[in-house]
């Protein structure tokens, strides 16, 4: 009846056998067999090639990423409700060494290049004014709304025309590739780096860097170890993320909480706040209703005046799900 976030998901079986086979000594960093594969294992799945880089969480996947595409005095576009903007705490700002986001709007938290030009071409191309350098959108959305491979392109095509670099927070990427029930690589569009959520998908710890461009990665190792991400025994980040890639569990733990939020969603669809398009949630509710469903023991997290936010998880009990959605729809 834990319906607060993904992030409180247990960790998968599979994700602990893999980190129990890669006990045994091997070379330290990222110089180890496993931490080796995981190159040819992504470039597989994107079906091109790639240089990806652990770190231990999206946060530092997400601004490491960024460092390489943007200068301290430059700017990065993204939506006002962004997770680098709205929940990582100044992160950008320290590894980019003063670096500004530059908000955009856009319904469902997402982005369009109309958004993106309202911020950008007031700006004059002088010393004075910060220049933007990348964007950064969310796939899936803050609000659990997917990109469509056509959105994504006409993003991408914005940023080229502009100079700019695209980034793509992909920390419920595999739910956004379970609901649009396309290739990771139309999900990911023609982004320069995708931060590839593993951890709210039933890893324990680890977050994978994915360069498109593989110069950036070059940059980002010594960044990295800089930010103290450069851990010892990186064979356990490498063997969760190779767990979840290889044999396609990143998909399969993706559309079982993509189910569990559609049996939500389809009890309590007259309250939807937005279209239920991932694993998340949002729904109108009173602070008095809000207190009711905690009383009947259902764990959540509020959302503003009147609105609450239930996340699935890969783990999540699809009866549970629909018992939650019934008892939303009873208020």
């Amino acid at each position: 009846m834990r319906f607060l976030s993904d992030n409180a998901a247990r960790v998968h079986p599979q994700v602990w056998e893999a980190m129990r086979a890669a006990d045994a000594t091997d070379t330290p960093y990222d110089g180890d067999a496993i931490s080796q594969r995981q190159d040819a294992a992504f470039g597989a799945l994107f079906g091109r090639e790639v240089a990806v880089l652990w770190v231990a969480t999206g946060t530092a996947a997400n601004c490491l990423a960024l460092s390489a595409m943007v200068p301290p005095h430059g700017g990065v576009v993204c939506h006002r409700e962004a997770h680098i903007e709205a929940d990582e705490g100044g992160a950008p700002g320290f590894y980019l060494h003063g670096a500004k986001l530059m908000l955009a709007e856009g319904e469902g938290a997402k982005l369009t290049p109309e958004t993106i030009a309202q911020v950008i071409d007031p700006i004059r191309n002088d010393v004075h004014q910060v220049q933007p350098h990348a964007i950064s959108v969310t796939q899936a959305s803050e609000y659990g709304r997917a990109y469509r491979p056509e959105e994504l392109a006409a993003i991408s095509t914005l940023a080229r025309d502009r100079n700019l670099r695209l980034h793509v927070d992909g920390a419920r990427f595999a739910n956004a590739v379970a609901f649009l029930d396309c290739t990771p690589a139309e999900a990911a569009g023609p982004a320069d780096a995708l931060s590839f959520g593993c951890v709210k998908n039933g890893a324990m710890s680890a977050e994978a860097i994915v360069f498109f461009d593989p110069a950036l990665a070059d940059v980002v190792r010594y960044r990295r170890k800089r930010a103290g991400h450069l851990q010892s025994k990186g064979r356990f980040l490498a063997a969760q993320l190779l767990a979840m890639v290889e044999d396609g569990l990143w998909l399969e733990n993706a559309r079982a909480a993509n189910a569990a939020a559609q049996a939500i969603a389809g009890e309590a669809s007259e309250r939807l706040l937005h279209p239920v398009e991932a694993n998340e949630v949002f729904v109108t509710l009173t602070p008095a209703e809000r207190e009711e469903l905690r009383g009947q023991g259902y764990e959540f997290y509020d959302w503003g005046v009147d609105a609450a936010r239930f996340v699935a998880a890969w783990d999540s009990d699809q009866e549970a799900a629909r018992a939650l959605g019934r008892a939303i729809a009873a208020l």
